[in-house]
């Protein structure tokens, strides 16, 4: 889940300012945590502590609701609704916000379980609950094994039916000033970067040129990473420098509930 949270705070910075340049800083006084994290964390809140997810989400989003970038407009109504219900969205969001499912489950048919039930309360369109199901899904099959990075595209062809365009299409698109906002788009993109990169550091800074949706973009492809390459310690360190205690300490609670799983 790390990986998620190092994507969105390095890609925070250029989602609403100039666009990145080659060698960009990965962290720096212009960049912060997002939406992204903030859901994140209450995802691993809901499954770590037994919470509805839909309940976990709007107690986190509440708790901050003024994070950089601010939330999505038909998020931030939901959020705000005397009585959220579901709409058919297929925004980004439900993708970014899932990697903890990817981690804390260990067979196949919960994960993809879990993963719809995270979306459906606020993305309930077949394209959100795809977008969720394929991110957790692809962190669970690399972290356990089950597939090489060589599988991943066909895997995702067969079982998803996504096209994973080339990376110079995508950053041809996204130097056009196009904002990827739909699971559509911004998923497989987010896999084209993993399955173009050599490591985590690579992979995030590749999603983060395509340019666009950066924080999400970064989030959903340094999630993915996070299950096939080491995260530099560094990087973790100075991630979690930008989080709050509260944050702090579901993380805490997320790698503790790991090693017990593995025991």
């Amino acid at each position: 889940m790390i990986g998620a949270i190092i994507g969105d705070i390095v890609g925070s910075q250029f989602e609403f300012g100039p666009p990145p340049q080659k060698d960009f800083l990965f962290f720096t006084d212009d960049c912060d945590f997002t939406d992204d994290t903030i859901c994140s964390i209450a995802i691993a809140d809901a499954i770590i502590n037994k919470k509805p997810y839909k309940e976990a989400l709007l107690e986190w989003c509440r708790r901050y609701p003024n994070p950089m970038g601010g939330y999505g407009p038909r998020f931030f109504d939901w959020i705000n609704s005397a009585d959220p219900l579901p709409n058919n969205s297929c925004g980004n969001g439900a993708a970014m916000r899932v990697s903890a499912v990817g981690w804390l489950f260990d067979d196949y048919e919960t994960v993809i379980r879990e993963a719809q039930r995270t979306a459906e309360v606020s993305h309930c369109h077949s394209e959100g609950i795809k977008g969720a199901q394929c991110t957790a899904e692809l962190i669970f099959w690399l972290r356990t094994l089950r597939i090489q990075k060589s599988e991943v595209e066909g895997k995702v062809k067969k079982f998803y039916g996504y096209d994973i365009p080339p990376l110079a299409d995508i950053m041809r698109i996204g130097g056009l000033g196009h904002f990827d906002s739909v699971c559509q788009e911004t998923v497989p993109w987010a896999i084209r970067c993993f399955l173009d990169s050599n490591d985590f550091e690579g992979c995030v800074r590749m999603a983060v040129m395509c340019d666009g949706d950066t924080d999400t973009k970064a989030a959903i492809a340094g999630s993915i990473a996070e299950a096939s390459y080491e995260v530099p310690e560094w990087m973790v360190e100075r991630a979690m420098g930008y989080l709050p205690k509260d944050m702090l300490a579901i993380l805490e609670q997320f790698y503790e509930y790991q090693q017990k799983a593995l025991r």
